[in-house]
């Protein structure tokens, strides 16, 4: 199975200057908790998610409407392609213990976002709990 039959392709994205106010509103609205941060062109340079903003925003007692998204982004993205194997996507999930991934275009504009549950959904049984257990080890080291 390729990654463009599982990914979900209606993604949101964000500015890396805009509030994380507005991200968080976003967010709400749409019942998600990642939205990748592109630039003017389009191109993937990070990832928020509602970790981030609970962690570094709220935590932080930062003010949300003057915290923009590029002061507490994650700047690591972790990509496959949308014609790439599923499997390859899994690989990269557990290698970097990420939950979600994005799948980009050849130009690096997010075209789709593959979750753990979205897989979990799919495949059920041994492989998703061994995905879960591997993903899940960033939060003993944290």
């Amino acid at each position: 199975m390729n990654c463009s039959e599982l990914m979900k392709t209606d993604v949101a994205c964000c500015k890396a200057s805009e509030p994380v106010e507005k991200i968080a509103e976003l967010m709400q609205a749409r019942n998600i908790g990642f939205v990748p941060v592109c630039r003017d062109d389009g191109t993937i340079i990070g990832t928020l998610t509602d970790r981030d903003l609970t962690i570094r925003v709220l935590a932080e007692h930062r003010s949300a409407s003057s915290t923009r998204a590029e002061d507490v982004m994650t700047r690591e993205v972790v990509c496959c392609k949308p014609d790439e194997e599923l499997s390859v996507a899994e690989r990269l999930m557990s290698e970097h213990k990420k939950s979600r991934i994005v799948c980009v275009d050849d130009q690096k504009h997010p075209v789709g976002v593959i979750s753990l549950s979205d897989i979990a959904a799919r495949n059920g049984g041994a492989r998703s709990s061994e995905l879960l257990s591997s993903i899940s080890a960033r939060e003993a080291r944290a």
